[in-house]
């Protein structure tokens, strides 16, 4: 299959001969000096099985949420392969923060002690530039720099706090609780809205019964155990 787009942790490919789209989850794990982050802009290692396990935990959840009527770029998993296939969307270069509790970025941003609750939630929209430190950026400059088209902020901010109450309901369920995630969102040939890339404990924050915050390796390795306990 062709490659289209080698990102840090998954690899975007083009099965020529069908057209099909897929995603490859790789191994690779977010981090720096040996500390495991979902928040971290660079590839900290490589830990066996990060890819299948993070599939398995996408497959999941995607199919939850369409359960739900959230419309997303998921069509199919192929475990053994750690090869999702997708809808092909158009993803803008932004992503989509929902806060549930101070944590992270915006704590060192704002001077906030961390876990301090958000209620409503607390959303956020940054821009995906590694090299700027992924700031912050608004409507109107999504608007001027043809990022979006009108309406579509609000519109991926009401899919944000819908995916958001589906997995803070489900982690829940298996004794865990939200903090913070984030999400990238896809557009097809209509401008129809999608959620797009993945759902795995790289892309949230949660906390267990104790109140220990896992890293997303930890997280994932637990869920896999709830998951497969939940489906038997």
């Amino acid at each position: 299959m062709k490659t289209i787009y080698e990102g840090k942790t998954k690899t975007v490919l083009l099965d020529e001969a069908t057209g099909n789209h897929f995603l490859r989850f790789k191994d690779a794990a977010t981090g720096e000096d040996g500390v495991y982050d979902p928040g971290s802009n660079v590839v900290g290692g490589s830990v066996e099985g990060k890819g299948q396990t993070g599939l398995t935990i996408s497959k999941y959840f995607f199919e939850l949420l369409a359960q739900q009527g959230i419309p997303t770029h998921y069509l199919g998993a192929d475990l053994k392969s750690c090869l999702m296939q997708v809808l092909p969307v158009e993803v803008p270069k932004l992503e989509f923060v929902l806060r549930y509790f101070a944590a992270g970025s915006i704590c060192r941003r704002f001077s906030l002690e961390p876990g301090i609750p958000f209620d409503p939630p607390y959303t956020e929209v940054t821009l995906k530039d590694d090299e700027q430190g992924d700031p912050l950026i608004s409507e109107r400059l999504c608007l001027m720099k043809g990022l979006l088209q009108a309406g579509e902020y609000d519109q991926a901010i009401d899919l944000l706090l819908r995916v958001g109450e589906v997995i803070k309901a489900e982690l829940a369920e298996l004794a865990l609780t939200l903090i913070d995630m984030k999400i990238e969102i896809g557009f097809d040939s209509e401008r129809n809205i999608y959620l797009a890339d993945e759902i795995t404990p790289d892309i949230w924050r949660v906390k267990d019964e104790t109140g220990r915050i896992p890293d997303q390796i930890e997280c994932a390795n637990l869920l896999l155990q709830k998951i497969e306990a939940k489906l038997s």
